[in-house]
């Protein structure tokens, strides 16, 4: 059965830049943890779930990613610079930094230090893959039918609500 929009899928995989630095794998120490989505649902970014479209139980491929259907073109209007003092550190702050900031309303999302003066800190809002081409090996582990898949979610929840 080739995969198609509605399935729920198992794969595993390996993801690395084109200067060869692997950015995520399913693979941890000897064993895999493949990651599970249904393909049309968007929980994975766009080329991966094109990725896997058509693809067979246990075969596998390489597919390459632009920035477009991964996570965009880098945008300079996501750079920002701030005053020191409107930014909590508890350590002082390094080019390559990762912040993690909150909002007022409570929303919680990340940035990068790009530039540190005596008087400011600029900060870039891009996912860190903004504007990188992704590669990716790719294994098809396992397919359910849309179908047996809304089946196989509805039996575990009654099993949880016993």
């Amino acid at each position: 059965m080739s995969v198609e929009i509605g399935n729920t899928v198992k794969v595993t995989y390996e993801g690395w830049l084109d200067n060869g630095e692997v950015f995520d794998t399913s693979k941890h120490d000897d064993h895999e943890h493949p990651i599970e989505f249904t393909v049309g649902e968007h929980h994975v970014i766009k080329g991966f779930e094109e990725g896997v479209l058509g693809m067979e139980i246990d075969e596998e491929k390489t597919i390459s990613i632009l920035p477009k259907d991964a996570y965009g073109e880098h945008r300079d209007e996501l750079e920002r610079e701030f005053p020191r003092n409107e930014i909590p550190l508890q350590n002082e702050p390094k080019e390559g930094m990762f912040l993690s900031l909150r909002t007022p309303d409570g929303h919680e999302f990340s940035s990068k230090i790009i530039k540190v003066t005596p008087e400011t800190i600029t900060l870039d809002f891009n996912h860190p893959l903004a504007g990188k081409r992704l590669n990716f090996r790719i294994k098809l582990v396992d397919v359910a039918e849309k179908e047996s898949a809304e089946a196989e979610r509805e039996t575990e929840e009654e099993s949880e609500e016993e």
